[in-house]
């Protein structure tokens, strides 16, 4: 099962083709995995000022990039409306692993894939100075991970 959202090519996401850039998709992947943690309540940042809390053990934890990557199937340009799906490949002890898949409705046939996104992100618990401390991934949050 995945979590679909969708997405318009802006202007500035693009190149002066008005192709979209590579880079856009990073932030894309970002926003579409932080709108699918938010649909089973999970938060990203409770406030402007703390990160994240786990409700059983009300550790304050957060989530680095320690891979991502995107492959690039057929170009998007301005004004596109993209399906982005995120699917929840796995799950370790303090690691998740997302794929998230962009495509683009043709005029006629099945949906033309665009882009193909892995990241991988490690829960760990902010420290005092900001120090972030590699953590296994709370109960509360691992079961709503799941129901993904």
């Amino acid at each position: 099962m995945s979590f679909r959202t969708h997405r318009r090519v802006e202007f500035r996401d693009t190149d002066a083709a008005g192709i979209v850039h590579f880079s856009a998709f990073f932030p894309w992947m970002e926003s579409a995995e932080h709108e699918m943690l938010r649909s089973v309540g999970i938060q990203i940042l409770p406030d402007s000022h703390s990160p994240a809390q786990s409700a059983d053990s009300r550790q304050t934890v957060t989530w680095p990039r320690v891979s991502a990557s995107c492959d690039y199937h057929q170009a998007a340009r301005f004004e596109d409306e993209l399906s982005v799906a995120v699917e929840v490949l796995k799950i370790g002890r303090s690691s998740v692993q997302y794929q998230i898949a962009f495509s683009r409705q043709a005029d006629s046939g099945p949906p033309v894939p665009i882009a193909t996104g892995k990241t991988v992100v490690v829960c760990c618990q902010l420290r005092p100075g900001g120090k972030l401390e590699k953590a296994e991934i709370p109960a509360d949050i691992r079961a709503k991970l799941e129901s993904l």
